[in-house]
């Protein structure tokens, strides 16, 4: 029996797509299966490190911390050097006048005076009547007599001229002898006689020279070219 043509035809178009999914299928390989018709490369070498990566932007402050406690003082550090001294600065204003103050009162106590009789008598004040100085007058003149009127340490000092014969003299403190001194006189010179001495006065105080002993110990002299002093100052008061 003949198969018409138009049926054949009709009959492979049918058929021919489902052919081709069989062998479609059948043909690819299993990727997972060891042997799918392909065999795997050799690994390959491991990368190069990539660029580093740009600075993220900066964060937000955070909250401020508490306060630490303390730490213990360290040791002092050395001294630096000293700096160069710094520029002049500009000149200030002159200051307002204050107020005048009260006059400061100066304590002044001082005399010198020499002799000018050639032998003074003994066992009473010698008066030394020539005047170096004696501004506040508290030197007498006329008894031989420094009279304290401020009260203070006074420093007292004598020179005298030695002739003719011994002296011994004493300078006193309200009628007591307080240093004594002596020189023996040598034949044809003429000597020096000094004592000094320091002395705390109270107001009304009296100090003098005299010579004391006989009469033969007066050899004090005073001509117009030798001269026979004394002298005393106040050296600091009594402030109460």
């Amino acid at each position: 029996m003949r198969v018409p043509a138009g049926f054949l035809l009709c009959l492979l178009l049918l058929v021919a797509p489902h052919c081709t999914k069989v062998g479609t299928e059948e043909v690819q390989p299993d990727p997972k299966m060891p042997c799918a018709n392909w065999m795997g490369g050799a690994p390959g070498y491991p990368g190069h490190n990539g660029l580093p990566g740009r600075d993220g932007k900066d964060g937000k402050d955070g909250q401020k911390g508490e306060k630490g406690e303390e730490g213990v003082q360290g040791p002092k550090g050395d001294q630096g050097e000293i700096g160069l001294p710094g520029r002049e600065g500009p000149r200030g204003f002159p200051g307002y006048p204050g107020q005048k103050g009260e006059g400061a009162f100066v304590y002044r106590s001082a005399f010198s005076v020499g002799l000018t009789e050639r032998a003074p008598h003994p066992n009473v004040p010698i008066r030394f009547s020539k005047i170096f100085y004696n501004e506040q007058s508290h030197y007498d003149t006329s008894t031989g007599k420094f009279v304290c009127s401020i009260p203070g340490v006074y420093y007292f000092a004598y020179h005298l001229t030695v002739y003719l014969t011994d002296v011994k003299v004493s300078l006193y403190k309200k009628d007591k002898a307080v240093i004594f001194t002596y020189d023996q006189f040598q034949k044809n010179n003429v000597d020096q006689a000094s004592g000094s001495v320091l002395l705390h006065l109270n107001a009304g105080d009296e100090v003098w020279l005299q010579v004391y002993g006989e009469g033969d110990n007066n050899g004090i002299y005073a001509d117009n070219i030798n001269d026979s002093t004394f002298m005393g100052f106040l050296l600091y008061p009594d402030l109460d």
